[in-house]
């Protein structure tokens, strides 16, 4: 009985505490639910937290391409900025700064001798030198302000005016001598008439032998109204002087004579008509010179309401019409054409030509198929460096070196050590030009090969091995670059004696379509373009060589009416020999003045050099 109710007794206690375990299983069996879906709402926050670093990496990544995109695009920005400073600092030099390109620096650099004894004979050398150009400089010296006891030039008329005292101050007065004072009076221009009378007359014996009369002399308009006199002063204003028809038209006025803006356009038309082969002349006879200048400037040009139909055989006139009717297609009201300068180097003639576009056909048209042989002077645009090979070969580019220069001196912020020594160079090698200017062609290519070309040696040596340091975005690399590049072109002038350094007594014949343009603005038709050109070749050969624009323009328009064709009298430089009276004689005076001045700065400058 005992042992029954012990295991009833153990019996109970298993039963309870399979009950206890029951409770603790249901109670982990509710832990463990709970457990579970925690570990779903975990994995559930998980999923969200990877997609939401996910979506987070992708926003860095994009906010990285975007911060390098500005980066980019900063500094595309500041290089543009950059660019246009130098744009405007080189535009405000350009208006405002000097007009000299000469670089002057306290680190010249220096001769280099082999003993103190070659010193001073070269400094002795350059002081008796300067001594010389003082002397020429003083014989040479502009006219100080006239002494009273100077008198005006005895070609001017006089016109004597008696200030004496009344007659009653002068009663018992003896006149013993006079005092004479001469002020020169400006007359503005007079016109007259000329009345050209042409007899009649009859035989009287034979009246079936009609009026005889002499015959009319060619007039430059039709009733020969008015005379090649108004003709030149309409053309020497316009394009000598650049005052535009309009204002000559009150200036005509203030002569009691009026002529409206037709007559005078008209006028010019005509002399034009009458110049055109004498021009053509010398536009074959500038295609004789060795070497040839070239350069062109911009000039507003209207289109015409019409395209004109262009002849097979006229290659401006189909260029002239593609160009319009490019034009016309995008809706525009005027173009951008080019005046084109030729300039003889050993010829002194200036020829201009007028294309509507600055194409090659420019000076394709003027010296490929004119089947020019020689040498073209102007800078390194694709119509000039490609001209060798269009031409077979018979046309060589010279580069022009003050292009070069002028890409070293805008480096000058940006790397100075090397800009200040490559323009110390060209420095040195213009000196060599100053002294060979009075030369021979010879002797300045013998000069040149003696002292020029050491000089271009040593410029090429610190391009390709001194400057290897410089970066392709740097202004100097650009001036690098392009001397390298056309190395062929700028050195041109070291194998031949006639061809210049540069091209700037070229390019400053832009300067006479320049100042016309901001008068004139603009040119209202193609054949207008063309006459333009014709006339600014006489004026502006008459201006190189120092004539009196009206008084040659008259007198050739008068030649060629009579029937003159010997154009070799009437060519600026022959005519001016035969006219001395009408050459400017300051303007020779002046250039002479300004030689010595440059040679006596040159040697001063050498001196310099010699005393560090």
């Amino acid at each position: 009985m005992d042992k029954l109710k012990q295991l009833q007794r153990e019996i109970e206690a298993l039963r309870a505490k399979n009950s206890t375990l029951e409770s603790v299983n249901e109670s982990l069996a509710a832990t463990n639910a709970s457990l579970t879906n925690k570990v779903d709402s975990l994995a559930v926050n998980n999923q969200s937290l990877a997609t939401t670093n996910e979506s987070l990496v992708q926003d860095a990544k994009s906010l990285a391409a975007a911060k390098e995109d500005l980066e980019s695009k900063n500094e595309d920005l500041r290089k543009q900025l950059s660019k246009k400073q130098d744009e405007l600092d080189a535009l405000i030099r350009r208006i405002f700064g000097r007009q000299s390109e000469r670089f002057e620096d306290d680190d010249q650099l220096k001769f280099e001798f082999a003993s103190q004894a070659e010193i001073d004979d070269a400094r002795e050398g350059i002081k008796q030198a300067i001594e010389e150009n003082d002397r020429a400089g003083k014989r040479n010296k502009p006219p100080k302000r006239r002494k009273r006891e100077e008198r005006f030039p005895d070609s001017l008329p006089r016109k004597e005016v008696i200030v004496d005292l009344s007659d009653e101050e002068k009663e018992g007065l003896v006149r013993i001598g006079e005092d004479v004072v001469e002020s020169a009076h400006f007359t503005r221009g007079a016109a007259y008439i000329i009345r050209k009378i042409f007899p009649k007359y009859v035989h009287p014996e034979d009246p079936r032998a009609g009026i005889l009369q002499a015959p009319r002399p060619a007039a430059l308009i039709q009733g020969d109204r008015y005379d090649t006199s108004f003709a030149a002063s309409v053309i020497a204003n316009r394009l000598g002087y650049h005052l535009p028809i309009h204002r000559q038209e009150d200036m005509f006025a203030e002569c009691g004579l009026y002529l409206s803006r037709s007559t005078l356009l008209n006028l010019q038309e005509a002399a034009e008509r009458v110049l055109r082969p004498f021009v053509q002349w010398l536009a074959d006879l500038v295609r004789t010179d060795s070497c040839i200048g070239s350069d062109d400037t911009s000039i507003r040009l209207l289109l015409p309401q019409d395209i004109p139909e262009a002849r097979e055989d006229d290659p401006k006139g189909r260029r002239a019409a593609e160009v319009f009717a490019a034009a016309k297609s995008k809706g525009l009201k005027s173009i951008t054409a080019k005046m084109w300068a030729y300039r003889g180097v050993q010829i002194p003639i200036n020829v201009f030509d007028f294309t509507v576009s600055r194409h090659r056909d420019g000076p394709d048209q003027f010296l490929v198929d004119s089947e020019y042989t020689g040498t073209l002077l102007g800078d390194c645009y694709g119509a000039n460096t490609g001209i060798y090979i269009r031409s077979n070969g018979l046309i060589v580019h010279a580069a022009c070196a003050a292009h070069a220069r002028r890409k070293v001196e805008a480096a000058l912020d940006n790397h100075a050590e090397h800009a200040k020594h490559l323009l110390g160079l060209f420095r040195l090698i213009y000196d060599v030009e100053d002294e060979a200017r009075e030369l021979s062609p010879a002797e300045r290519l013998t000069l040149r090969q003696k002292q020029s070309a050491p000089l271009w040696d040593q410029m090429r040596e610190y391009l390709q091995m001194k400057m290897m340091d410089v970066l392709s975005s740097d202004k100097i690399s650009d001036a690098r670059s392009y001397i390298l590049n056309q190395w062929q072109g700028l050195t041109a002038h070291l194998e031949d004696g006639e061809i210049p350094i540069d091209n700037n007594s070229c390019e400053q014949l832009m300067k006479q379509v320049a100042l016309g343009r901001k008068n004139w603005l603009f040119l209202g038709s193609l054949a207008s373009g063309y006459r333009t050109a014709t006339l600014m070749t006489v004026v502006s050969s008459a201006i190189r060589n120092d004539l009196d624009v009206a008084a040659y323009l008259e007198d050739v328009l008068d030649q060629l009416l009579a029937g003159s064709r010997d154009y070799a009298a009437l060519r600026p430089d022959a005519w001016g020999t035969a006219h001395p009276e009408s050459i400017r004689a300051h303007r020779q005076k002046e250039r002479e003045a300004d030689n010595i001045r440059r040679e006596r700065d040159r040697l001063r400058r050498r001196l310099a050099r010699l005393d560090q």
